[in-house]
C-alpha cells in the first residue's frame, strides 16, 4: 500500500512539474537572467570598440540555458517559441538596457559603454565573463 502511495505521489508531482515546464520558459529565472546577461553584453560590444563578445563562449552559455530548459521538461517546440517571441525579446532587451543605465551607461556618452563593459569584466560578473 505504501508503494502505492509513494507511485502515486510521484506521478502526481511530475504531471504538476509538467504542467509547470509547458506553462512558459519566461518564468525560469536562470534562464531570463542568462538572456538579460548575454543582451547586456551585446549591447556592450555593439557600443564599444575596445571590448568584443566572446562568440563561442556566448554560443556554449546560450546552449546551456537551452539544455537546462529541456533538463526541466520543455519542449524543442516551446524554446523555439519561447525564443522567436518578439514582444520577450523587447521585454528582456529594456530590462538589459536598464540594467547598463543603472551601471552607469548613458547613451549620451559612449565612452560609458567601455567603462562598464571593463568593471563588468574585471568584477567577473556573468556579463564581463562574455566579453573579452
Amino acid at each position: 500500500m505504501k508503494t502505492k502511495m509513494t507511485w502515486a505521489m510521484a506521478a502526481t508531482i511530475a504531471m504538476t512539474l509538467s504542467g509547470t515546464a509547458s506553462a512558459n520558459p519566461g518564468n525560469v529565472e536562470r534562464v531570463t537572467e542568462g538572456l538579460i546577461a548575454a543582451g547586456m553584453a551585446i549591447e556592450l560590444d555593439d557600443h564599444c570598440g575596445s571590448v568584443s563578445v566572446r562568440m563561442i563562449r556566448g554560443l556554449n552559455f546560450l546552449q546551456g540555458l537551452k539544455r537546462h530548459l529541456s533538463d526541466l521538461g520543455y519542449s524543442n517546440s516551446e524554446i523555439d517559441q519561447y525564443i522567436d517571441n518578439d514582444a520577450e525579446k523587447d521585454r528582456l532587451e529594456a530590462i538589459a538596457r536598464q540594467r547598463l543605465a543603472d551601471l552607469g551607461v548613458r547613451r549620451s556618452d559612449p565612452s560609458t559603454y567601455c567603462t562598464v563593459a571593463r568593471s563588468q569584466m574585471a568584477a567577473g560578473t556573468q556579463v564581463g565573463q562574455l566579453l573579452r
